[in-house]
């Protein structure tokens, strides 16, 4: 069953999602602040992996978020990273479904990192259509519905009043990079440790950075990117690239509720969304795939950022990258 929403609704859907991110970050920062104070939460760990945390404010958040969308979007469906880790069924279906990370960069937050945010997405028909990202530690709330644009503000401005639209390159986007050699690339090595998965990740951030054919991966070409960056957390590599900050981001092992949000934010700026690995997905199966590629919006030599003007330098790049990472599963299990 396909569900309609007028642009009004939409906007709605946006203003409680700016709502809840005003709930979730004074919690989260409170927790930031006391996580040296000797009553700082118990630090969990999920399934025995050590490069895999929860605090009690993660849990906390969630809970408090998922309150609020239950009682005032009664009719709405909800994915939380929390829940799901604590075994809910985490299915995927047209119905409009809110899709929620908590606290995205946890082991951030455990450490000071500032790289911290709340991740709070809507899907209607299994496609994003409206984010809100919040990263209270440095008060940057990012923002998009689709069709209207993205925006980065502070917590207590009108987004589109007296925030900035997004990409924050002035007058138009960056002109397109000819190759990935001119690329500053995010990525992250994840906290999915085992061989089957760390092993060909290493191989393909290896690829990106390197300037000879690797040893590692025979037959493969290499990019010899200006450099990696990786930021530990999802939610804010994909926001570095909608403020054109990086040029491409990729991932394997992301979740749901990690890329949620901030697929119809980089969609918003002009950016780009694919499969990781080169294949050709529906909305949904990007969603539930956890291989991602992103590159950032461009424009023209003219100042032209429609897709007709933009698209073709933004796949050259794409394809570059799927010719040098490899490509691999990622298990929901």
């Amino acid at each position: 069953m396909a569900y309609k929403y007028t642009t009004s609704e939409l906007e709605s859907y946006l203003e409680f999602g700016i709502h809840l991110a005003k709930l979730a970050g004074p919690v989260i920062l409170e927790g930031f602040n006391s996580r040296f104070s000797p009553e700082r939460s118990a630090l969990l760990v999920k399934k025995g992996n050590t490069a895999d945390l929860v605090t009690e404010w993660d849990q906390k958040v969630e809970k408090l978020v998922r309150a609020e969308i239950a009682e005032k979007m009664k009719d709405h469906s909800f994915i939380g990273e929390e829940t799901v880790a604590g075994g809910e069924e985490c299915g995927l279906t047209d119905a409009p479904t809110w899709i929620v990370d908590p606290i995205d960069g946890t082991t951030n937050f455990v450490h000071g990192f500032p790289f911290v945010a709340i991740s709070i997405g809507l899907t209607i028909n299994q496609e994003p259509v409206m984010g809100v990202i919040y990263n209270p530690i440095l008060n940057q709330l990012f923002t998009a519905a689709k069709g209207q644009g993205a925006y980065l503000s502070k917590i207590d401005e009108n987004p589109r009043e007296q925030g900035k639209r997004l990409p924050l390159s002035s007058p138009h986007p960056a002109l397109p990079l000819p190759t990935l050699s001119m690329a500053l690339v995010a990525g992250e090595y994840g906290s999915d440790r085992t061989t089957e998965i760390i092993d060909p990740k290493v191989r393909s951030m290896r690829n990106l950075s390197a300037r000879e054919p690797s040893s590692l991966a025979p037959g493969r070409a290499v990019g010899h990117a200006h450099g990696i960056r990786c930021l530990g957390s999802a939610a804010m590599n994909m926001m570095a690239l909608a403020q054109g900050q990086v040029d491409v981001y990729w991932e394997v092992g992301c979740w749901e509720w990690d890329v949620c949000a901030g697929i119809i934010i980089i969609r918003e700026t002009g950016g780009v969304v694919v499969d990781g690995c080169g294949r050709e997905v529906t909305d949904g199966q990007l969603l539930t795939g956890r291989r991602f590629l992103c590159v950032r919006a461009c424009s023209d030599e003219k100042g032209n950022t429609s897709p007709e003007a933009t698209l073709a330098a933004q796949t050259n790049i794409i394809k570059e990258v799927w010719s040098i990472v490899e490509d691999f599963e990622c298990p929901r299990k």
